[in-house]
Order: structure tokens, then sequence, then C-alpha cells
């Protein structure tokens, strides 16, 4: 899987990258200057769900229409399938204890892979009925998962197989095999994160109008939601996905074309990176849309994008939130 199997990359020789388009002074602190984007691999369909496992020092992404996981080692920088078939994964987190959970779009459930590689069914339904397409995944500090399950991957053939949805587009939250419907009115449930003290939750309303957002809403100790409201709205043709959190409550968003007429990819394909507060102060220019990301890396400190048919990284001046190791 080399490189020029795919999307022409060529790396900047020159510092500052002027990949990584500065909009606001705020995100200088962020910016490692002599830091350039790079493209770890490519010949990918769909690029998604990257999670990062520091103690064997690779990343996984899903390749959803290909039907695998694959595995990008820090090491060597080899990339080898970890998991195919893999029922159409998408999104991807590990728990508390560091094992992998896994969105699947093909059995339209949430699954954990056990330390001995056995999978365990976490949810597949709710009050008897299938969930959709479990997209995003994360896991907080005290070992809930919660996730997102929007229709997506059981809207044709690419990503798992044609159904009837018989739920709302909802967020789930899995609690010591209990599962509650935390949200029923995102529309289009994609993205979601924390804030680093874990008091926000921040989801991605994919399927907003006239413009995708990102709500935020407080989280209490018994993890119930209050106060919500749109911290970042998309604004014209630009379309979210994942995001990130840094250790200093920044949001780091996948960030497209919505493909509405008169879109121009070229300026929108990347990420946006936004104050805690919805300014955007910066953007990562990629030669692909870019679906999900995670920080990782030795240090916590490197920001790997899932784009399209490729993934890229770049070394930041800032660590993500939530690093299990």
């Amino acid at each position: 899987m080399s490189q020029s199997e795919h999307t022409p990359f060529a790396i900047n020789p020159r510092y500052p990258d002027a990949r990584v388009e500065v909009w606001d002074e705020r995100f200088l602190p962020l910016r490692l200057f002599s830091a350039s984007v790079e493209q770890l691999a490519t010949g990918l369909r769909w690029a998604e769900g990257p999670v990062w496992f520091g103690d064997g020092r690779y990343l996984l992404v899903s390749d959803i229409p290909n039907n695998r996981i694959l595995r990008w080692d820090d090491a060597s920088g080899q990339v080898c399938e970890f998991r195919k078939p893999a029922n159409h994964a998408n999104g991807l987190a590990r728990d508390r204890q560091g094992r992998l959970l896994t969105c699947e779009h093909l059995t339209r459930r949430v699954t954990r892979t056990e330390y001995d590689g056995r999978i365990t069914v976490l949810a597949d339904s709710f009050e008897g009925k299938p969930l959709n397409s479990p997209n995003d995944i994360i896991c907080p500090s005290n070992g809930d998962v919660w996730f997102t399950d929007p229709p997506f991957g059981i809207g044709g053939s690419w990503e798992g197989e044609p159904a009837t949805p018989e739920l709302p587009h909802a967020v789930y939250r899995w609690r010591e095999g209990q599962l509650q419907q935390v949200l029923s009115d995102v529309p289009g449930p994609n993205g979601l994160a924390f804030s680093p003290d874990e008091s926000v939750l921040y989801v991605v309303a994919s399927r907003a109008k006239p413009h995708r957002q990102v709500w935020a809403y407080d989280v209490d100790a018994q993890g119930r939601l209050s106060h919500q409201r749109v911290v970042i709205d998309a604004q014209g043709p630009g379309a979210l996905d994942g995001i990130a959190v840094d250790a200093t409550g920044h949001l780091w968003c996948g960030w497209g074309s919505d493909g509405s007429l008169g879109a121009k990819p070229e300026e929108l394909d990347g990420v946006r990176v936004f104050t805690p507060q919805g300014q955007a102060i910066a953007h990562i220019h990629l030669p692909e849309r870019c679906a999900n990301l995670c920080f990782g890396g030795a240090k916590n400190n490197r920001l790997f994008m899932a784009s399209s048919h490729s993934i890229y990284a770049l070394y930041t001046n800032t660590q993500g939130a939530h690093a299990l190791i």
C-alpha cells in the first residue's frame, strides 16, 4: 500500500507548512513550527474511526467499504490488515482496560474485543428493536460507553446492507450491561467527544438544517444531559464528521464539502480547529475530505486524520484530552 497507489502527495519541504493555515493567533500555541502534514498510507475506499494503541505503537483505522480494519505500525511505517472481514466496522475506541470497542454497520451492533480475541456484543438492540448502524464511539474515565446510531450504514450496500430503520437517530450510553437512549432528537448524530474534564459532551449533528452543527450538552455525575446548545455551525457548504478534543479544550473537526452546488472541496477538505467557545482559529488543508481523527503517538501529540482514501498525520504542540496509554 504505497503512497503512489492512490492520491498523489508530497510532503511540504518548507516550514511552516502552508497546509496548516492559521486564522487566529490563538492557534499559534497549538502549532509546531517545524512539523508538516504527512501521508502515512493510501489506497483505502473510505477511511474512518481511527484509534491509537500506545502500548503497541500502532493505529487502527476502519476501511468501511472494503470491510476491513487496517493497522499502521509506528515502528516500521507498514500497513497490514488487522481484521477482515470486519462487519463494515466504522467507529473504533478503547475501553478503560485497553480493549478495542467497535461500531459495526453490517451486524448493527457495538462489540468489544477481549484480550484473547473473543468478541463480546455490548449492544445490538434497544427495546426489542435492532439498532440502526452504530457510527462513532467514546469511553470516558468512568468506563461508560457512548455511541451514536444514525441510519447511514443501512442506506445501501456500500457500507453495510440495506434495511429499514426501526429506531430514531439516537445517542446511547452503555453502562454495566444496561443500554440507555440518552438523545433521540439529533439529526444524523455522528462524531462525539467529551471536554477534557468530561463535563461537556459534544455531538455532531450531521444532518442539521440549514447547516451541519456541533451540539454541546452539560453532563452531570450520573451521565444526565442538559443545556443543549449549538457550539459550532458549519455555515455554507461546510460539512462536519468526526471530532477530537485536545487537552486545552479545542475541537479538531473532520471537515469537507456537503456536496451542494458551488461547493469547492479543495478549499474545505481537511481539519478545522475551533476554540471551546466555537470560534474557528485554523484549518489544516488536506487533498481529501477528513472523516475522523484522533490524537496519539508516543507523547499523545500527534494528530491522525482518516481522510477518504488516505491516513494523514501532523505533530502538534498540544495533546489529546483523553489518552488511555
